[in-house]
């Protein structure tokens, strides 16, 4: 896997501020305002800073927390999972494991068949829709 490493103006450059403001300084949007909470549509979530491919349609569920959740990645190795002890909470971090996305976070909360509640901000993701021919 090639890492993709930007400074922080070049990612500024990239993407708009709220993107930038997610995935780069790790703040949250809020829930229910997400471009992508309730989408519906065929396709896969890809890394808005990198492209790198995450999270397929087929595996994302309405939790009822505003933002999109899925049960697991497309691929693990393209995530990676850290400790948050922020805002006095100790949660699991999701990154994308290409360029170090902040995506959002990962609860044991989530249904059938991972248990798990991968809970990401719309605007760390860009939606690719599955061709439909």
């Amino acid at each position: 896997m090639t890492r993709i490493s930007k400074t922080d103006e070049q990612w500024r450059e990239a993407l708009s501020h709220e993107e930038f403001m997610v995935t780069r300084r790790k703040a949250t949007e809020r829930a229910f305002t997400g471009r992508y909470w309730d989408t519906v549509d065929m396709g896969i979530y890809r890394c808005v800073c990198c492209g790198t491919p995450l999270f397929a349609s087929d595996t994302k569920f309405d939790a009822g927390c505003g933002w999109p959740s899925y049960f697991e990645p497309l691929d693990p190795a393209n995530v990676r999972e850290e400790t948050d002890t922020s805002h006095g909470m100790i949660r699991t971090e999701v990154l994308c494991n290409v360029c170090d996305a902040h995506l959002g976070h990962v609860f044991p909360d989530g249904p059938p068949p991972t248990g798990l509640r991968y809970c990401i901000n719309s605007l760390s993701l860009v939606f690719e829709p599955a061709d439909e021919t």
